[in-house]
């Protein structure tokens, strides 16, 4: 059978949005024209793969059985062709990398010993790492825990520690360290992945109690800016260099510290990629 991937896109998209106007939008084409592409696909396969409902549409029990086989279909294409490029462009390597942390002498040293390679750097969000490796938009990133590590080779580089950051004229910023006890009772901006929130936030907390919740965030300007003004504090990298001079990092005592991780894809065994791991678990540790 000879599946066209467009429309196996096509189906996923409507089944993501659970409407075909949505999807329709996303996709850049009318609405009759994804309908009578949906129907293609559904004659093809022999099956209906969705229902439409006055509420929009939904998956039929066919449809249920091959979206997560249309997805990996998909993903696969996706690794096909990246992987594809990567070998026709064996000179090329991206390295991602998140706030606050440095990458320079691992990158120089790659630049140095291969002068002839293409060595890009990119900054990445908090919650990007592992989607940006899968999609093969960087070829290694150094990024904290906590992500997903399967389908990945990752290598801790050090632990760094964690610290409370307050405003200025918090009951606690003068202190010159500060335990979970002290902050039982004040809130903290919520993260939309629940790995970050229970790492984050330490939630819940030793004794089984959930953490206060603060405001919803999804940027760290975000989170600075709601903790200077006074609406909640937030548990950060202790190394993080990007703070406000109305805020004041205080250490915490008892509190188990971040991980700062190098991560590559499963396999990935290219020589510049293994080049950066070398460069990168020997100049990138940290002893403080």
């Amino acid at each position: 059978m000879d599946l066209d991937l467009r429309l196996v896109r096509y189906f996923t998209v409507v089944a993501a949005h659970g409407h075909f106007g949505r999807a329709a939008a996303e996709l850049h084409v009318t609405q009759p024209s994804l309908s009578r592409q949906i129907r293609g696909l559904e004659q093809l396969l022999g099956a209906r793969l969705l229902d439409r409902t006055p509420r929009g549409s939904q998956l039929t029990e066919a449809g249920a059985v091959f979206l997560p086989r249309a997805e990996a279909l998909l993903n696969a294409a996706t690794e096909a062709a990246a992987s594809t490029r990567a070998a026709a462009e064996p000179s090329r390597i991206t390295i991602g990398y998140a706030t606050s942390l440095i990458v320079t002498p691992a990158t120089r040293e790659l630049r140095r010993l291969h002068p002839e390679a293409d060595v890009q750097t990119i900054h990445l969000e908090w919650n990007e790492p592992r989607a940006a490796l899968l999609d093969h938009r960087v070829d290694a990133v150094v990024a904290r825990l906590p992500f997903a590590t399967d389908q990945l080779h990752v290598t801790l580089l050090y632990d760094e520690p964690r610290m409370l950051l307050v405003p200025l004229d918090h009951r606690l910023a003068d202190r010159e360290s500060v335990t979970l006890d002290d902050i039982a009772d004040e809130p903290l901006p919520r993260f939309p992945e629940p790995e970050w929130n229970a790492f984050w936030r330490i939630d819940p907390r030793p004794d089984g109690r959930p953490a206060p919740d603060g405001p919803p965030i999804e940027t760290i300007e975000d989170k600075l800016e709601l903790i200077a003004a006074g609406q909640a504090v937030a548990i950060v990298p202790g190394f993080s260099a990007r703070t406000r001079p109305d805020l004041v990092r205080i250490p915490m005592v008892g509190v188990e510290p971040a991980h700062v991780v190098l991560a590559t894809r499963s396999g990935d065994r290219r020589r510049l990629v293994t080049a950066f791991r070398k460069h990168a678990e020997t100049l990138l540790r940290r002893d403080d």
